[in-house]
């Protein structure tokens, strides 16, 4: 059942190319309400968690042994799952969109579909396919629906993109030419040679790391966030980040494990410096898009380091961090840029530190609140739950990681409480008395945010619903992350790239 995400997010963007603009939102809705009902329903299928097991097997292209062959196990359905919530909750912040519509969400569900196809595929060249197909709609949602070098940015995505994919696509040939296969569950079990290993290992998974927000080709994320529209944000760091990560678990770690027992140092290190850096980068930031495209870096960092650990409560952390930052990182872009840059028409701290939006957007205040908490890892949200999952298995891999790595927490602490304080709780001296409703931030180019006085829209009813659902989420996860661990662990432990 868990098949009919793919073919229910493509039918729902085909649909929106023939019906009117009118019901594009609804259109989108239902089919990204339905994948989620199916992804939850399938969540408590215990059959489906240790081994990646076949649920769709049809001959494709039998000459060169391409099959369209999905699998499942508990690291593919946690993903379906998280992909599916962000869907969900991206179509609910995009409610009024009034350009274009169904454009704007038919090249949306494109991304979701071709995500869920990466999260299912077991045919490694179908596996490829749907990760392309993820590019060319982030292109069209970025440099039509986006803002700042909105132009820029798509471009700059698009290309890193292609780089990585370029890489896998040389792992991909080296793994069929070697083993005479595409079918991941028969690549995992061939053995490989070690000569072959130790170069085509570090290509294809820095093929994927480069989506994954790996230092130093990190640069497209920032940007790439800041230029996007708000859906466009929260699907990049939702979804399309996590795409880079579990190619680099799924593909060139259960392939190649030699190759990666040879290399899982270095990438040990870059995680480490990807964590430090992203966070030192974002305290010093004005754009509050930034400080958090930065902050995803970072918080992916975690999930690069976690699978650097070869054993279980690593990689198992690792996954679930996936899941985290997800939802996390969702919510913190629908407050930037839904909640404050659609009413304010700024997101420049400093600018924003005049308003006092607190009293003027108190729901957006209080979504900021918790979703700045999950980000810094308080106990009781799902960022606590991976990160402290995470740290205990790098303690037993790379003690010394650990150390530094809590530099990076504390700077993480650092930029998160700065934001939120300037965004919602550093009501300046220039602000006006009286109603802080009937003023808002110019553009950088003037000097006062008080000179336009306009009224600050109240948040929508789909715009609480959508922050809710993202809140419950990483709550839930947060009080009670056996619900995850239980379906990720025994699909970590059949993996063979383990230190045993």
């Amino acid at each position: 059942m868990i098949a009919w995400t793919i073919y229910i997010t493509f039918a729902g963007a085909i649909l929106l190319l023939f019906l009117p603009r009118a019901f594009s939102r609804w259109i989108a809705l239902l089919t990204t309400s339905s994948t989620f009902a199916i992804s939850l329903a399938t969540f408590g299928r215990q059959d489906l968690l240790a081994h990646f097991t076949t649920i769709v097997r049809v001959p494709w292209v039998p000459a060169l042994s391409m099959n369209y062959h999905l699998a499942v196990d508990g690291i593919s359905l946690t993903l379906v799952l998280v992909t599916s919530i962000t869907a969900v909750s991206s179509v609910l912040f995009s409610w009024d969109v009034d350009e274009r519509p169904n454009e704007f969400f038919f090249w949306l569900l494109l991304v979701v579909g071709g995500s869920f196809g990466v999260f299912l595929s077991a045919d490694l060249f179908l596996l490829f396919v749907f990760y392309e197909l993820v590019i060319v709609p982030k292109y069209f949602l970025i440099a039509i629906w986006g803002s700042t070098n909105k132009e820029y940015g798509a471009m700059k995505l698009t290309l890193y993109s292609f780089f990585g994919g370029a890489l896998v696509f040389i792992g991909i040939i080296a793994a069929y030419v070697s083993a005479g296969s595409l079918d991941l569950n028969e690549l995992a079990r061939f053995q490989f040679t070690p000569q072959l290993q130790s170069w085509a290992f570090p290509v294809l998974f820095l093929g994927f790391a480069v989506l994954a927000g790996i230092w130093p080709l990190h640069t497209w994320a920032p940007t790439g966030h800041v230029a996007a529209p708000t859906a466009g944000s929260m699907l990049l760091a939702g979804i399309v980040m996590k795409l880079g990560a579990y190619g680099g678990l799924r593909v060139a770690m259960n392939l190649f494990p030699q190759g990666f027992q040879m290399w899982r140092n270095w990438i040990a290190i870059l995680a480490v410096i990807g964590i430090v850096y992203a966070a030192a980068v974002a305290l010093r930031q004005r754009d509050l898009k930034f400080v958090i495209g930065y902050s995803s870096v970072s918080h992916m960092g975690f999930v690069l380091l976690g699978l650097a650990t070869a054993n279980v409560l690593g990689v198992s952390g690792a996954v679930l961090q996936m899941f985290s930052h997800g939802v996390i990182g969702a919510l913190l872009f629908a407050v930037a840029g839904r909640m404050i840059y659609r009413r304010t028409h700024t997101r420049d701290l400093d600018q924003l530190s005049l308003m006092e939006l607190s009293r003027a957007l108190p729901f957006a205040a209080f979504v900021f609140v918790i979703a700045s908490a999950a980000s810094m890892g308080i106990p009781g949200f799902s960022g606590f739950a991976a990160e402290i999952i995470i740290l205990i298995g790098v303690w037993k891999t790379f003690p010394i990681a650990v150390w530094i790595t809590g530099a990076g927490m504390v700077l993480v602490a650092a930029f998160t409480l700065r934001a939120l304080k300037k965004s919602f709780f550093e009501g300046g001296s220039a602000a006006p008395s009286g109603d802080v409703k009937e003023f808002v931030a110019l553009p950088p180019s003037m000097i006062s945010p008080a000179e336009r006085p306009i009224h600050l829209e109240p948040i929508t009813i789909p715009e609480k619903l959508g922050a809710g659902l993202l809140m419950f989420t990483t709550v839930a996860i947060g009080i009670y992350p056996k619900f995850l661990l239980d379906r990720i662990q025994p699909a970590v432990e059949a993996m063979r790239f383990l230190a045993r």
